[in-house]
């Protein structure tokens, strides 16, 4: 606790707000409220009390006045009675009046003022405006504000971090507002709820820093405080007091952990430098990379242009000597055609010719194959007739006629018959044309005339195979 006192009281000589209460007349309330006193935040100001019993003293001298001047007029003074019945009456006007003024209060705006009678609070407490209070012994004892945020700033020195390492300050502004100002000054007042309020603050920053790992300390700077808020509030409303909001705006560190930070800061920025520049000149020759292949592309666009012109040039070069080669080719078809048109002619007519020939030649065929069969009947009718006459000679195979001697008479015989015969067919030559032939010799004749039939028509026919 003692130490909390010490680092309170240096907070203090570094910037620390404090609240204070302050005793002044009501002319002073409004400036003690909305400006403070020598630095220090004025939520409470105890008004001064100038009415007292002051306006008594006309009462008892009116009363004097009256029992003198009733005593002056039974003792027959009755112009002295009646001046003195006449300065009692002033006596009770100017006490009257008196009364009336000094029982007029006013309350500022957006403050409360807290009636007490006897020493007690009495009532809710008196609403801005003007009041009256009859009863003597009736005062305002606070006027308190209860509509002004009041900022509060609180510097909380060495609050140790995760690691346990003690930042220098943590500087922390909330910014409260007194909604019960019977509560609040019944339990507390405004000069201890300055040392309840900052003792509360240095608690929660330093149940956050110990949350916070020292190389993170600065991003407790305007990071989120809901949660102290709320803690705060759970503290303070039974105060009659509402934290509003808060915030950290700054945090130090302590001088050697900071050169260190800053050394680390300083290789992060020349990382980061370094992961920039090489970034550029990663960017540099990507746009280097791009633009050849820019022009690449361009060239081989220029190239596939070309070869495409060439492309083109050769189709119809191509298409060209295509034409001129089917122009040819029509031509030698066309002459080809006329050629054969005429071979063909020239062949039907040789056909024609040969077939002519042919018929001619079958014609000629079966006249010579005629001529041909008649003197083939002609030779063997003449062959026929000049041919050997066999001589059956009878003999009985049951005689003795077989012997040797038969048979050489036989011998003998035989070559003088056969001159015989070749004298009588000599004899006989010159009768054969009017003599007609023999029975056989007409049978061989025949048989020659239908060799000769058969012969003209399987000439007839193979005529017309060669057709």
């Amino acid at each position: 606790m003692s130490q909390q006192i010490m680092d309170t009281m240096t907070a203090r000589g570094r910037g620390m707000s404090s609240i204070k209460e302050a005793v002044s007349g009501w002319g002073d309330v409004a400036r003690l409220l909305r400006g403070g006193d020598g630095g220090a935040i004025v939520p409470v100001v105890i008004p001064k009390d100038q009415r007292g019993l002051r306006w008594t003293s006309l009462v008892w001298f009116g009363l004097w006045a009256a029992i003198s001047g009733l005593l002056l007029t039974t003792v027959d003074h009755g112009g002295l009675g009646g001046l003195a019945i006449f300065v009692a009456l002033v006596s009770f006007v100017l006490a009257a009046l008196w009364w009336w003024r000094s029982s007029i209060v006013e309350i500022e705006e957006g403050t409360v003022g807290v009636l007490t009678k006897f020493g007690a609070i009495s009532g809710p407490g008196l609403s801005p405006g003007r009041h009256y209070l009859w009863h003597p012994w009736a005062r305002v004892a606070y006027v308190v504000d209860v509509t002004t945020e009041i900022p509060y700033t609180a510097p909380v020195l060495s609050s140790p971090t995760h690691e346990n390492v003690p930042l220098k300050s943590i500087e922390f502004f909330l910014r409260f507002r007194i909604v019960d100002a019977i509560r609040f000054v019944q339990t507390i007042g405004a000069g201890n709820f300055d040392l309840v309020l900052s003792n509360s603050v240095q608690d929660a920053i330093r149940q956050r820093s110990r949350q916070v790992r020292t190389e993170s300390a600065y991003d407790l700077r305007g990071s989120d405080v809901k949660d102290m808020q709320d803690l705060l509030n759970r503290q303070l409303t039974r105060y009659g007091v509402q934290i509003m909001g808060c915030n950290i705006p700054d945090v130090q560190l302590p001088d050697q952990y900071r050169e260190h930070l800053a050394t680390r800061e300083r290789v992060a920025k020349e990382l980061v430098a370094y992961e920039k520049e090489w970034e550029l000149t990663r960017k540099r020759r990507i746009d280097t990379l791009l633009m050849e292949i820019e022009r690449s592309k361009k060239v081989r666009d220029a190239k596939i242009v070309e070869v495409q012109a060439s492309l083109n040039k050769a189709r119809k070069d191509v298409a060209q000597m295509l034409e001129e080669r089917e122009t040819e080719a029509q031509k030698v078809r066309y002459e080809i055609e006329t050629r054969a048109r005429t071979n063909l002619v020239a062949a039907q007519g040789e056909a024609k010719a040969q077939e002519q020939l042919a018929t001619a030649y079958r014609d000629n065929r079966a006249v010579l194959g005629y001529e041909l069969a008649r003197r083939r009947l002609d030779v063997g009718a003449a062959l026929a007739e000049q041919a050997p006459r066999p001589v059956i000679v009878q003999t009985d195979g049951s005689g003795g006629d077989s012997s040797a001697l038969s048979t050489l008479l036989m011998a003998q015989l035989l070559p003088g018959m056969v001159e015989v015969r070749g004298t009588s067919l000599e004899t006989n030559g010159s009768r054969s044309a009017a003599t007609p032939p023999p029975p056989s010799a007409r049978r061989v004749q025949q048989a020659a005339g239908e060799a000769a039939a058969g012969l003209v028509q399987r000439a007839g026919k193979g005529a017309k195979g060669d057709a």
